[in-house]
């Protein structure tokens, strides 16, 4: 992988980001907790960073024990094939056949433990990492239900409140910014995820950090039909106020 700062996500740059996003949210929202929300997703952030430190590390005690099993297991299995003795005869040609059916599934089996010594370390890798990366879907489903009640839809058909109607006490200026904070909180936490793929190159991680910017974008899209429904409302507002007759 080329080491040019523009193909590639930088943790540091990702972080340095969040942490102003939570300024900016904190500073415009004060009381939010949405200003929480970006302060756990920070959290996350940092140690998504020291998880992708040690997956990219070598597990060099765990690569030795496993060589050294390998490498014991083909003696134990050289040895007792020295110890075979190729039968004479007519009457040996059964127990010949047998003998090389015995060797074959000796090997399947050899085979088959080589493969699952030698994959260990992937799959405790891929465990941490996708322990990591179920935190960040649990933030995301988190940003969607801060913004579930925001409904920029009742400023243009306003309805009276009923008694379990969730409080509205935002304009529609800081609706609008507040909506913005929720859809770049989830874009941010898709790039989180994507590093785990940028160093860690695994088809079950891969399928998962799919599927956790797949599930981002999707709500994101519904957060900007609520800001383009905002935007319409607002110019509707405007229009109609310089054509009041004054």
């Amino acid at each position: 992988m080329s080491d040019s700062p523009y193909r590639q996500l930088d943790p540091t740059q990702i972080v340095a980001t969040l942490t102003r996003l939570r300024e900016r949210i904190a500073e415009r929202f004060p009381s939010a907790s949405l200003g929480g929300v970006s302060q756990e997703l920070l959290t996350l952030t940092n140690e998504a960073t020291d998880t992708i430190a040690y997956l990219r590390r070598p597990l060099w005690i765990l690569r030795i024990a496993v060589g050294t099993a390998i490498v014991g297991a083909a003696f134990v299995l050289f040895m007792a094939s020295k110890s075979v003795r190729i039968p004479v005869g007519v009457s040996g040609v059964s127990e010949f056949f047998q003998g090389i059916e015995a060797a074959i599934n000796d090997l399947i089996f050899f085979g088959l433990g080589v493969f699952f010594l030698v994959t260990v370390e992937m799959r405790i890798k891929r465990r941490r990492a996708l322990r990591a990366l179920h935190q960040l879907r649990s933030i995301i489903h988190i940003v969607d239900m801060h913004q579930l009640t925001k409904d920029p839809e009742r400023l243009m058909s306003p309805q009276q409140d009923t008694a379990s109607s969730p409080e509205r006490s935002m304009a529609p200026p800081e609706l609008g910014r507040y909506l913005d904070y929720c859809s770049e909180l989830l874009s941010v936490t898709s790039k989180v995820a994507a590093l785990f793929v940028q160093y860690f190159n695994d088809p079950v991680v891969l399928v998962a950090v799919n599927d956790i910017e797949s599930l981002a974008a999707g709500y994101s899209s519904k957060i900007w039909q609520k800001i383009t429904l905002l935007e319409r409302a607002s110019a509707r507002t405007l229009h109609e106020s310089r054509q009041a007759p004054s």
